[in-house]
């Protein structure tokens, strides 16, 4: 075997696995395509490169991805590190400028004496397997040729599903004779002396002006919703199937369960009071900042599949928008990933393949910061059998190792999962409060945590 351990892919799981073997004097190999070859989805040279939303969600300790990036924290992430440096305002939630994040997250990893980045496309997975421990974060647009080899090697179909990009407009061109700045859950902030801890111990910077809020009356959401749900798609290939993750589905798609599924959903107009009527409005869109300068918003929620002219006439009817400039536009993405329910243990690893682990979305982990988690253990434990030592193994107890146990856990209707406090063991003594014991399960996530850890 070779003195080095490969990494496939430079995304956010590939570059986590390869910032956390460096960091423990073994060298890295990072493959990554770019920019001799880009996905369908991607235009950035750098690394880390986001293209959905600008989101890493909540910051909060009582949320199951605000818990699961306290975690990675504690375990020295370079991403999360990054991502809290250069956060833009988002409330409760941690939003980051993504070109600032991708160009820091390269120059670290560039930087790093023990790195090579190699900008090649792998095709033949077998041969960089023989030669040294190997770890594929390739994502959820891997490559035709390599998904091709993974296939092979893992004798499974391969599986897709689908994930929508919101569009992002200006906010110069945003009319702000409708549209005001709040935040949902600045009340019960306020009222909430826990989360106000929380939120000072996190470092998370809280600005009433943080969404962009686009209020609608019932004339003016019918009107919306009629043109949405008639509104013209694209057109799939033939050998693509209509599998759609619940966690990501397009507005239309939602839109067509019901005319109230949406003021349920992301246009829910609870905890607002439209300023030009006192009242509190039928719908409401939000749109969150997309970068440092405050300059680009995406309408949240909006993850969409239609064709780019519907977009703009459609979204254009939301009042406030009437001349919105669309800078970039949804997009539905085809993505991969592996039965990993069967293929893998617990640490990311092939069950049949000695030196083989698999991280990020591939492997059915969902999420920004999921993602960067599973790159952190696929890291670690390859290092760890690199050096011939104990597998590590986070308790189930915590997000980390719960997300871990998931993906492992042999399931005949596997899809991917995001952090979320079903997944992990439930507490003896059945609690009511929703809140209080999202923060019990918390506390004794870190609890359990800094055991293994110290």
């Amino acid at each position: 075997m070779k003195d080095y351990i490969n990494v496939i892919g430079g995304g956010l799981a590939g570059t986590e696995a390869a910032y956390q073997i460096a960091k423990r004097g073994i060298k890295v190999k990072l493959y990554e395509m770019k920019p001799n070859k880009y996905s369908p989805a991607h235009s950035n040279q750098n690394l880390a490169e986001i293209v959905c939303s600008n989101s890493f969600k909540s910051n909060l300790h009582t949320n199951a991805c605000g818990l699961l990036k306290e975690e990675l924290r504690a375990m020295d992430s370079l991403l999360i590190k990054i991502a809290d440096s250069t956060s833009v305002p988002a409330g409760q939630a941690l939003a980051v400028d993504r070109e600032i994040f991708a160009k820091k997250v390269t120059e670290a990893i560039k930087s790093n004496p023990n790195i090579e980045v190699i900008n090649e496309e792998v095709v033949d997975l077998e041969k960089l397997i023989e030669e040294a421990i190997t770890i594929v974060a390739t994502g959820p647009l891997t490559a035709d040729e390599l998904a091709k080899n993974i296939s092979k090697i893992t004798a499974q179909d391969k599986l897709y599903f689908y994930d929508a990009a919101a569009p992002i407009v200006t906010k110069d061109s945003i009319n702000f004779d409708i549209a005001f700045w709040g935040d949902r859950y600045e009340q019960e902030r306020e009222k909430n002396e826990e989360i106000e801890a929380w939120k000072e111990r996190l470092r998370t910077t809280i600005d009433k002006q943080n969404y962009i809020n686009l209020p609608m009356n019932k004339e003016e959401y019918e009107n919306f919703y009629r043109n949405l749900i008639n509104a013209e798609v694209v057109e799939l290939h033939h050998f693509e199937k209509r599998e759609i993750f619940e966690g990501c589905m397009p507005i239309e798609i939602m839109a067509k369960r019901g005319e109230d599924t949406l003021r349920f959903g992301p246009l829910k107009p609870v905890g607002f009071t439209d300023p030009r009527t006192g009242k509190r409005p039928y719908a409401l869109v939000q749109l969150r900042q997309d970068d440092t300068e405050g300059n680009i918003f995406n309408l949240v929620g909006f993850q969409t599949n239609l064709k780019y002219g519907e977009q703009k006439r459609v979204f254009s009817m939301i009042p406030g928008l009437e001349n919105a400039e669309f800078i970039k536009y949804g997009v539905m993405h085809r993505n991969t990933f592996i039965d990993s329910s069967h293929l893998l243990t617990n640490t990311y690893k092939m069950k049949t393949i000695e030196n083989l682990y698999f991280a990020g979305q591939i492997t059915g982990v969902e999420g920004y910061v999921e993602s960067i988690s599973s790159g952190l253990m696929a890291g670690i434990n390859a290092v760890n059998e690199f050096k011939g030592e104990e597998e590590f193994i986070l308790p189930i107890e915590t997000m980390t190792g719960a997300l871990a146990n998931y993906i492992s856990t042999p399931n005949e209707k596997f899809q991917p999962m995001n952090a979320n406090f079903g997944i992990v063991p439930g507490l003896e003594k059945r609690i009511k409060d929703k809140k209080e014991k999202y923060t019990i399960l918390a506390d004794r996530a870190i609890f359990k945590l800094k055991e293994v850890i110290k």
